[in-house]
C-alpha cells in the first residue's frame, strides 16, 4: 500500500523533487486570475503561442544558475541580444504559474470576495434566517453576519477590519458550531499574554476550554485548545494524534505573519495544517486580503472569503498638539478628511515655541534636560498640560504610547503629581493591587517596581512596556507592544513621538504601525467618537503627517526564511521535503503573483526601446563608452582625494563642497566644522572617521530635527529649501571648491541660515555651468597630489577627454538633441535590464540555493546523509526551536555538559535567550571558561557554514550569544532572592524574567533532547535546573488564570 503523507494532508499531485519527475503543464491547474481576468488569459494565451515546452534537466541536486532570460530587447546597444531558450525557459515557467479565481459577491457593509481553487463552481452560502449555533445579545454588523453565514456553510473565512470592529464574534461562533458539530477547535494567538486572556474569556463562554502554551498546560485534552503558533507547529511536525480530531483553527492577529523573526512560524503550521481543516483568520485591515486568500486557496483546495470593513463603530478625530502651544488642532476629521490650514496653523505654532530661551535653560542642568534634551523636557512639560485637559474635557480614559521604555517611565513620572481619581477609585485601585501582589512572597512585594507604582497608580496612572514585572503589565500609558491586542480600549490615544528608533536607523512612525496603535481609541457602545492626537516637538512636512495619519495600513507580506529546524523535521515527515516547504510559501506565491504584471512592463518597454529612433546611434554609442570610461576613472580619483592625509588640509570653514550620497545627489554646502570621531572597530584596534559638518540645503518635508544624511532628500526644483547643518563622511564629498564664504559666526537663527542660502545661490549665479560651473581645486596642482596611480589616471582622463573633443559626432550642430535620444534610449535599455533581472530572480524557486548550501552544512556535521536521511543527530537537534539547534546539539554530543552543575549548565544556556545589551563588568574566569567552550564549538560552524558559501559573519554570530545573565541566571538557581539578583545587573525586571522564563522553556527542550540521545544523566540534570528556577515572583501565574 502506498505510504501517506502526515494525516493524508498533501494531495497526489505533489511530486517529490528528490525524484525529479518532470512536471507537464495539465499537472499544475491553478491559475492567478484577478479581476481583470480577461486581460490576464489574453497575456497567457499569447505567451503559449509564442513558447513550448522544454524537458527538465535530470540532475541529482541541480546547483542554482542564473537564468538565461537575460534581454527582451534586439535593439543595436550595449547590451546583448536575447537566446530563443531563454523566453522559452520563462514562457513554460510563466504557464505554470498557481491560479486561483477571485470573485466578488454582493454585500451590505462589508467587501465580500472569495477565492475559489479552478475549474471549481462557486455555489454561495444559505441565508439562514437565524444562526442556531449560538446566539449574540446585540444585533450582528453587516460583515459580521457575512462571515457567519460562511462559516455557518462550513467555508473558511478571512476577517479583516479595524481594532475593536467585533472579529472575535466571528471566531466565537466557529468555536460553538465546532462544540455543534462535535469537533475540536484551535484557537492560535501570537503571544502568551493574548493566550491567557483568551482563555479566560472562552472559559466564560464555554465549557471544554484548554490552554497550550509552553509555560502553562490546562486540560490538554479540552475540545477548544487556546495555545501560541508555536506550540501548533510542533504538533503538526509530530504528527499529533490530537489534531486528527480538529475541525476548525482560528488564526487571531494573522497579521503578525509580517514579523521578521516569528512571521515564519504562522507560515508553516499554515502549510502543515490538513486540507480538511476550516480556517478562520481575523486581522487588522490589511490591503492585500484577497491575495492572502488565494493562497489559502492554492494551498488546500478550498474556497477561502475575504470579508472586509473600513467602518468603525466609533470613528475617530485626529489632532495635532504643538509642544509649546495652548491648544490642540483638528487634522482629520470623523469623514477622514484632511484639514490643511488647521495642520499650517499647528507648524507656525510649534516654529514659534519650540526653542527654549538661555533663561528657560538656567538652573536645569543636571535634570531632564540635560539628559534627554530640550525636545524631551518640552514634551514632558506639554504632556502634563495636555492630560490636565483632556481630564478637563472628559477624554479619558487615554493610553499614551512612547517608543521607549526609558522615556515611558519618566513621561509616567513627569505626570504623577496629576491627581485624575476620587477617594473611592483610589481605595479600589489600591485593593486590587494588594490583591494582585498577594501572591507573591513578602520579599518581592518590596521590590523597588513594585513599591514605586502603587503612588501612581492611585492617582490613575498606569505603565506598561516590556520590561515590567508581568503582574503589574496593566497599564494605560505603554510602549507600542500594548497595540499587539491586549483588550485595553479607551476613548482617547495620544502619541508622544512621530518618530521611532526600529533597532537600526531612526524614523517616522509607518501608517500601518499608526493605524494599529490609534486603532485602540472609542469604545464601541460607550464613546460617539474616539480621540487620537499627536503630539509634536518639531515641525513635519504636510506630506509626512497625510502618510502618517491618512495612509494605508501596511500590506500583509511573508518574511518567509529558511531555518535547520524546519530543514531536519522536514527530513523526518513521511512523503515531503523542504522542497514542499519552499515551493507552498506565502513567500514564493507572492512572488508567481507578480509576474504577469512584471512581463507586461517589460513588453512596455521593449516596444518603447524599438520604437525610439536614434540617429547615428553608433558613433553616440562610442562617444558614450568613452564618457563612461572617463567617469569610472573619476570616481576612483576621488576614492584619492576624499583620503584624510589629502584632503584634510582643504577643509577649511567656508569651503564650498559638493555632496552626493548613494541615492541622493545634494549639490553645494558650505563647510562649518571638521572634526574626527574615534570608533572601535570589531578587530579591536581603534580607527578614526572623519566628519565634516556642512550647510546644506534639503527638502523642508525631509527634516526631522537630526541631521541624519539618510533620512534627509535633497529640494525639489522650484521648492524653497531648508538649509541646516548636517553631518557627512568624506565618501560623500563629490566636489571640492577652491571658493570659501563668509557666514555668521551665529548660525542658531533661521535668518542667519538663510543668509548662507542667499550666499550659495549668489555663487551659483556667478559661475553658472554653462560656463564650466564653480571652480574646482585641482587635485595635482593645488592639492599636491602626487601618487603614481593617481597621476596615471588623471593623464587618461585628460587623454579620453582630447578623444571626444576629436570626435566628429561632437562636432554636429544637432549632437545635443542627438545626445538627448540615445541617453533616453540608454535609460530605457537600464529598465529594461531590470524588468528583465526582476524576471528572472520571479521565476527561481525562492531560497532553494540556500537551502541546497544548508543541506551541505547538515551533512558536514553529520546530520543528515546524502539521501537526506536524518541521524541520530538530527533527530535530536529536531527537539530543540527555542535557540540555536545546531550549535546546542554539538556542545551535547561534545559533552559540554557533562560535568557541569545543574547552576553551571542553566548560567551557560542563558547565552542563547539574553536579547538584552548592556554595559557590564569582566566576567569571572568561571564564567569566561564557559562561554570560551561555547565560542570554541560555534567557530566551528560558523566554519562549516563558510564552506557552504552560506553568508556569516563569525564575528556577529558569536556576539550573538551574550553573557549578560549568566551570573544572574547562576544566583537564581543557588537560591538567592529575586531582589537581589535585581541588583547584579542593569537590565530591567520584566526583561530578567522573560529571559529566565524562556531558558526554562529551553531547558525543557534540551531535556528532550538528551532523552532522544539516550542520556539520562543529562535529562536529569536538566530537569533538576528548570526546577530550581521555577519559583516567586519569575513563575507566579498570570492573574488571569
Amino acid at each position: 500500500m502506498e505510504e501517506r503523507d502526515i494525516f493524508d494532508i498533501f494531495g497526489d499531485e505533489f511530486e517529490n523533487h528528490s525524484t525529479k519527475k518532470k512536471r507537464r503543464m495539465e499537472d499544475v491547474e491553478e491559475q492567478i486570475i484577478t479581476d481583470n481576468e480577461s486581460r490576464t488569459r489574453d497575456l497567457l494565451n499569447q505567451l503559449e503561442k509564442a513558447v513550448a515546452e522544454i524537458e527538465d534537466d535530470e540532475a541529482e541536486e541541480p546547483e542554482i544558475v542564473e537564468s538565461e532570460i537575460v534581454e527582451i530587447s534586439n535593439e543595436i546597444s550595449v547590451r546583448e541580444e536575447p537566446k530563443n531558450d531563454e523566453n522559452i525557459n520563462f514562457g513554460k515557467t510563466f504557464r505554470e504559474i498557481p491560479r486561483v479565481q477571485i470573485l466578488s459577491l454582493p454585500a451590505v457593509g462589508c467587501t465580500h470576495q472569495v477565492a475559489v481553487p479552478p475549474n471549481h463552481t462557486y455555489v454561495p452560502p444559505e441565508r439562514r434566517t437565524s444562526q442556531d449555533a449560538l446566539k449574540f445579545p446585540f444585533p450582528l454588523d453587516g460583515f459580521q453576519q457575512e462571515a457567519i453565514a460562511c462559516v455557518e456553510d462550513g467555508q473558511s473565512v478571512l476577517v479583516s477590519a479595524h481594532t475593536s470592529s467585533g472579529k472575535t464574534v466571528v471566531a466565537l461562533y466557529a468555536i460553538s458550531l465546532a462544540f455543534r458539530e462535535r469537533q475540536r477547535v484551535v484557537y492560535t494567538s501570537p503571544i502568551k499574554a493574548l493566550s491567557n486572556q483568551k482563555y479566560r474569556e472562552l472559559c466564560q463562554k464555554f465549557l471544554d476550554v484548554g490552554l497550550l502554551t509552553g509555560d502553562v498546560t490546562i486540560n490538554p485534552s479540552g475540545n477548544c485548545l487556546v495555545m501560541t503558533t508555536e506550540i501548533l507547529r510542533s504538533m503538526l511536525y509530530r504528527g499529533s494524534e490530537l489534531l486528527r480530531e480538529v475541525g476548525w483553527v482560528i488564526f487571531d492577529e494573522i497579521h503578525y505573519m509580517r514579523d521578521k523573526e516569528r512571521g515564519v512560524v504562522w507560515e508553516e503550521s499554515i502549510i502543515l495544517l490538513p486540507d480538511n481543516v476550516r480556517y478562520i483568520f481575523l486581522s487588522a485591515t490589511i490591503p492585500n486580503a484577497s491575495q492572502f486568500a488565494e493562497w489559502i486557496t492554492f494551498l488546500h483546495k478550498q474556497n477561502c472569503h475575504v470579508i472586509s470593513t473600513e467602518f468603525r463603530p466609533v470613528p475617530l478625530q485626529h489632532y495635532i498638539y504643538p509642544a509649546g502651544g495652548d491648544g490642540i488642532y483638528l487634522v482629520l476629521n470623523k469623514d477622514d478628511e484632511f484639514m490643511e490650514n488647521c495642520f499650517h496653523r499647528a507648524m507656525k505654532t510649534i516654529d514659534k515655541g519650540t526653542s527654549l530661551t538661555s533663561a528657560d535653560m538656567r538652573g536645569r542642568k543636571g535634570g531632564v534636560v540635560q539628559k534627554f534634551g530640550i525636545n524631551f523636557y518640552l514634551a514632558g512639560s506639554a504632556l502634563h498640560k495636555l492630560i490636565r485637559l483632556i481630564m478637563e474635557k472628559n477624554l479619558s480614559p487615554v493610553i499614551v504610547f512612547s517608543f521607549s521604555r526609558k522615556e515611558c517611565e519618566v513621561q509616567a513620572m513627569e505626570i504623577s503629581s496629576l491627581d485624575l481619581t476620587d477617594s473611592r477609585e483610589k481605595f479600589l485601585i489600591q485593593d486590587i493591587f494588594h490583591n494582585a501582589i498577594a501572591l507573591l512572597s513578602e520579599e518581592d512585594r518590596k521590590l523597588p517596581q513594585i513599591e514605586s507604582l502603587l503612588p501612581i497608580l492611585r492617582n490613575g496612572i498606569g505603565i506598561h512596556h516590556s520590561g515590567l514585572l508581568p503582574i503589574i503589565k496593566e497599564a494605560l500609558f505603554a510602549t507600542e507592544t500594548f497595540s499587539m491586542g491586549l483588550n485595553m480600549p479607551a476613548k482617547t490615544v495620544l502619541f508622544t513621538a512621530v518618530r521611532k528608533f526600529d533597532g537600526k536607523v531612526h524614523r517616522w512612525l509607518s501608517s500601518g504601525e499608526y493605524i494599529q496603535m490609534s486603532g485602540r481609541a472609542g469604545r464601541r457602545g460607550l464613546d460617539l467618537r474616539g480621540v487620537v492626537i499627536l503630539m509634536l516637538e518639531s515641525s513635519i512636512g504636510a506630506d509626512v503627517a497625510k502618510n502618517i495619519i491618512k495612509g494605508e495600513a501596511d500590506p500583509l507580506n511573508s518574511e518567509f526564511r529558511l531555518t535547520y529546524n524546519m530543514v531536519l523535521n522536514l527530513f523526518r515527515v513521511e512523503g515531503i521535503n523542504p522542497e514542499f516547504m519552499l515551493e507552498r510559501s506565502f513567500f514564493q506565491f507572492q512572488k508567481y503573483s507578480t509576474m504577469p504584471a512584471l512581463y507586461e512592463k517589460a513588453e512596455k518597454i521593449r516596444i518603447e526601446v524599438e520604437n525610439l529612433i536614434v540617429p547615428k546611434e553608433n558613433k553616440l554609442l562610442e562617444y558614450w563608452n568613452v564618457k563612461k570610461d572617463i567617469e569610472c576613472l573619476q570616481e576612483k580619483m576621488l576614492a584619492y582625494i576624499s583620503k584624510p592625509n589629502y584632503i584634510a588640509p582643504f577643509l577649511m570653514p567656508g569651503r564650498l563642497l559638493h555632496i552626493r550620497t548613494q541615492r541622493d545627489v545634494f549639490g553645494w554646502g558650505v563647510l562649518i566644522n571638521f572634526r574626527r570621531l574615534y570608533c572601535r572597530r570589531r578587530n579591536l584596534e581603534v580607527n578614526p572617521e572623519f566628519v565634516v559638518d556642512v550647510l546644506l540645503p534639503v527638502s523642508p518635508a525631509s527634516y526631522t530635527g537630526r541631521g541624519d544624511i539618510e533620512c534627509l532628500r535633497p529640494a525639489v526644483p522650484g521648492q524653497k529649501a531648508k538649509i541646516e547643518t548636517v553631518p557627512i563622511l568624506l565618501h560623500c564629498i563629490s566636489k571640492i571648491s577652491s571658493i570659501r564664504v563668509r557666514y555668521p559666526h551665529d548660525l542658531r537663527s533661521d535668518d542667519s541660515r538663510n543668509s548662507v542660502l542667499n550666499t550659495l545661490t549668489e555663487v551659483k549665479r556667478r559661475f553658472p555651468e554653462s560656463k564650466g560651473g564653480i571652480p574646482l581645486l585641482d587635485p595635482i596642482a593645488d592639492m599636491n597630489i602626487n601618487d603614481e596611480k593617481f597621476i596615471e589616471m588623471h593623464n587618461q582622463v585628460q587623454l579620453l577627454k582630447t578623444s571626444i573633443d576629436e570626435m566628429d559626432i561632437t562636432k554636429d550642430p544637432l549632437f545635443k538633441d542627438y545626445l538627448e535620444k540615445f541617453e533616453e534610449k540608454q535609460q530605457l535599455l537600464n529598465k529594461l535590464t531590470e524588468a528583465n533581472e526582476n524576471l528572472r530572480n520571479t521565476r527561481n524557486l525562492i531560497h532553494l540555493d540556500e537551502l541546497h548550501r544548508r543541506k551541505r552544512v547538515l551533512r558536514a556535521l553529520g546530520y543528515a546523509n546524502k539521501q537526506d536521511v536524518i541521524t541520530l543527530k538530527g533527530r535530536v537537534a529536531c527537539e530543540i526551536s527555542v535557540a540555536d539547534e545546531l550549535l546546542l546539539t554539538e556542545m551535547l554530543f561534545e559533552g559540554v555538559f557533562n560535568e557541569l552543575s545543574t547552576e553551571k549548565c542553566a548560567s551557560l544556556l542563558s547565552c542563547f535567550v539574553c536579547q538584552e545589551k548592556v554595559e557590564s563588568a569582566e566576567l569571572p574566569p568561571e564564567f569566561r571558561d564557559l562561554l570560551n567552550s561555547l565560542h570554541k564549538i560555534a567557530k566551528r560552524i560558523a566554519q562549516a557554514t563558510l564552506e557552504a558559501n552560506l553568508e556569516i559573519d563569525e564575528t556577529d554570530y558569536l556576539q550573538s550569544f551574550k553573557p549578560y545573565m549568566m551570573q544572574v541566571v547562576h544566583a537564581w538557581c543557588l537560591g538567592e532572592s529575586f531582589f537581589k539578583i535585581t541588583g547584579m545587573t542593569t537590565i530591567f525586571e520584566g526583561s530578567i524574567i522573560r529571559c529566565i522564563r524562556r531558558l526554562e522553556e529551553l531547558l525543557r527542550e534540551m531535556a528532550s533532547a538528551a532523552r532522544a540521545m539516550g542520556n539520562e544523566d543529562l535529562e536529569t540534570k536538566f530537569n533538576d535546573a528548570c526546577s530550581c528556577m521555577k519559583r516567586d515572583i519569575i513563575f507566579a501565574a498570570s492573574l488571569y488564570l
